[in-house]
């Protein structure tokens, strides 16, 4: 038996596009004579539709595309990822389920059992769990349906009461078929082998695993579909970020006693660096975007989003504006003029001066000559935000916004200001994880100048202004919120480990109470397993720990 894996990249909603897209692959199978093609978790709609779910008109737009799909299985199986129908009146009225379709037709809808309701994931939302087990057959063997989570639930705490491969186990299936919308974090990729890797071996199941890849505004997908023995070896991982059809002969996999080293590179900073590449190319393409615009400083976060948005969107859609201020050194400017030329991207440089001192004359009234402090410098961060946008509105520009996950974080960033934007493409990126990439971008040749990498971090907005004024070192400050928001680890377990108290106190009271600053902030390009968002949902008005 031949089976293919259709590692594809949907549009939410684009019902005619997937469906093409869909019957495409069906057709390229079956040429090259392959038995059964596999499509992604939800591949009729796109992943994650959310409350598009709630529209009968969506989900019968869900189904009617199912069905012309099937027409196109004539002597090719197909399995794709659907809403489906709950008839009972019990429950949610719809299952995520994968649809079996065969000689022209549904022959088998299966649902899937276990709906993760944690992270970015809100699946019980609209769905109903699953209850029924069972193998259905196929040309002489039986094979065993899941879909995405019903793989998942493994390890000495397993989040579900119910395992349904264990359950399906019981039918004495002769190999596993699961289809995936599994978001990207770069962890994920290694997480994902090893449960793979456990459960092939547990149950001696053979199994096909398709994942879809390319981006859901901040959620981003790698693809990496796998393909495991029933040894629990890696008998092939597909490639990271990239549409592929991979085909596979059933035997071969079975019998396969070495299947040697097929995995990808998985280094934390490549992929993180191709994800946030993805997620900007992804967000722009699918809203029908062109140009991107920022301001370019001539520090280190606004330089690394000007080389991913060169790499995603090329350098005849980029658009830079350095915007110096009195505060800011000739230097900055300078480099921030070398980047953009070596980018060889469009760039102009406009002085806020006029409009700040404008600005300023006008409020003095106001301001019953309180000396200069936050307030004057805000305002020259939203002097640059106005100008900005202003540019966005008359050509059409999508704004990108360069706040690391450190600033947002603990709120070092103007509202209206410097976190404005369509997308916030470092949101999720610490800022010792920005020098990585740095590096990263800079392995072949210096693109992004040494004086940007070495110079002190300053917003520039008083005299001799340095982050470090009004943050602990980023090197330790970015330990104390890893451990935070990632590991969700409390005050005194950090002091446990080391962090002095007042620090940790000082830290935990600026990420909680600057929760009002992340709300309004843009959609953050999730990279980690943890990123501000639909991930981490906290209240703004709260007391604890702020």
């Amino acid at each position: 038996m031949k089976i293919a894996l259709a590692q594809q990249n949907y549009l939410i909603g684009d019902f005619e596009g997937n469906k093409k897209k869909i019957i495409a692959a069906i057709k390229q199978a079956k040429a090259k004579a392959a038995d059964l093609i596999l499509f992604s978790e939800l591949s009729i709609c796109g992943y994650p539709p959310r409350d598009f779910l709630e529209f009968k008109d969506f989900v019968q737009q869900c189904l009617d595309s199912v069905e012309s799909i099937a027409k196109e299985t004539i002597g090719i199986a197909a399995l794709v990822g659907a809403p489906s129908i709950n008839h009972k009146p019990e429950g949610k009225d719809l299952y995520n389920s994968a649809y079996f379709l065969y000689d022209g037709k549904v022959q088998e809808v299966i649902n899937k059992s276990l709906l993760p309701n944690y992270d970015v994931f809100d699946e019980y939302r609209y769905f109903e769990s699953n209850q029924e087990f069972g193998a259905i057959e196929f040309l002489g063997r039986r094979i065993a349906f899941t879909v995405c989570e019903d793989l998942w639930n493994t390890g000495i705490n397993p989040l579900y009461i119910t395992t349904p491969v264990e359950k399906i186990a019981a039918f004495k299936p002769d190999y596993m078929l699961n289809i995936s919308a599994s978001p990207f974090d770069y962890t994920h990729a290694i997480d994902r082998i090893d449960v793979l890797k456990e459960t092939a071996k547990k149950y001696h199941l053979p199994i096909f695993y398709c994942n879809c890849v390319g981006a859901q505004t901040e959620l981003i997908f790698d693809g990496g579909s796998l393909v495991i023995t029933p040894m629990g070896e890696v008998f092939d991982e597909m490639s990271f970020f990239e549409e592929q059809i991979s085909f596979y002969d059933l035997d071969e996999v079975i019998q396969s006693r070495n299947a040697g080293n097929r995995e990808q590179p998985k280094g934390k900073i490549p992929l993180i660096y191709q994800a946030l590449v993805v997620g900007v190319r992804e967000y722009f393409n699918k809203l029908s975007f062109k140009k991107a615009i920022l301001g370019l400083s001539g520090g280190i976060d606004s330089a690394v989003v000007a080389c991913i948005a060169v790499e995603a969107l090329g350098k005849e859609n980029v658009k830079v504006l350095m915007m110096p201020s009195i505060f800011s050194s000739e230097k900055s400017v300078a480099d921030a003029l070398l980047l953009a030329e070596k980018l060889g991207i469009d760039h102009e440089v406009i002085s806020l001066q006029n409009v700040y001192d404008a600005t300023l004359n006008t409020l003095e009234p106001y301001f019953l000559g309180k000396d200069f402090d936050v307030t004057e410098e805000n305002l020259q961060a939203r002097i640059r935000a106005m100008f900005l946008m202003g540019f966005c509105n008359k050509h059409q520009y999508i704004l990108l916004n360069t706040s690391n996950k450190s600033e947002m974080a603990v709120g070092y960033g103007t509202l209206y200001g410097d976190m404005c934007g369509g997308l916030a493409v470092l949101g999720d990126v610490y800022k010792t994880e920005v020098y990585e990439l740095v590096k990263y971008i800079n392995r072949n040749k210096i693109i992004i100048p040494e004086n940007i990498i070495n110079k002190p971090p300053s917003a520039e907005l008083r005299p001799d202004q340095k982050d470090s004024d009004s943050l602990p070192e980023y090197d330790i400050l970015d330990k104390i919120l890893v451990q935070y928001i990632e590991q969700r680890q409390g005050p005194d377990q950090l002091v446990e480990k080391g962090f002095q108290k007042s620090l940790v106190d000082r830290v935990l009271k600026l990420v909680n109470s600057n929760e009002h600053k992340r709300y309004q902030s843009p959609p953050v390009l999730r990279v980690s397993q943890k990123a501000f968002g639909s991930g981490r949902r906290l209240p703004i008005v709260a007391k604890y720990l702020s």
